[in-house]
């Protein structure tokens, strides 16, 4: 499998998740499938099933991230060359030409990606856009819904 890039922050996240998940999640559902169980008869028994099935996504999710994180390449934005070019990691500012709008987009990795927090995965159109583009650039992105143009304001290496 090749390498995901992944920021050091959000590496930090999947490993406090996956920390969670093992210290106290794991714990908590093995003993309420121990506290079903001595209800008696586990064919009718929703609790031990609920349990049960609670168990299989917190495994899941474990072996997901524990994948990922062995996959990762992680990327430290603060170890990169200020280049003032848009890189994996740095946060933009950009101008929407048409909409007359500012916008603020973090680049990061596939699995961080949160539009609602501004950050946008490597692989989006506006990303792969605005990459190797500097202040001043006009980044014209084909997205999903039509061309758009993005005028970049401000690189930070953050």
């Amino acid at each position: 499998m090749t390498q995901v890039p992944l920021t050091a922050r959000g590496a930090e996240q999947l490993r406090a998740e996956l920390d969670h998940l093992k210290r106290i999640e794991r714990p908590r559902i093995i003993e309420a499938i121990a506290e079903a169980r001595a209800h008696g008869d586990l064919k009718e028994n929703a609790e031990y099933h609920a349990a049960r099935e609670q168990q299989g996504f917190v495994e899941g999710r474990i072996k997901d991230i524990e994948g990922k994180l062995s996959h990762a390449q992680i990327i430290d934005v603060s170890t990169l060359p200020r280049t003032g070019k848009v890189v994996f990691g740095v946060t933009v500012d950009v101008l929407d030409v048409d909409k007359d709008e500012e916008h603020t987009f973090m680049i990061v990795g596939d699995d961080e990606a949160d539009i609602k927090q501004g950050k946008i995965s490597i692989s989006s159109p506006i990303a792969r856009g605005l990459i190797a583009k500097g202040e001043g650039d006009v980044a014209l992105v084909d997205a999903p819904g039509g061309k758009r143009e993005f005028e970049i304001l401000a690189v930070r290496y953050e």
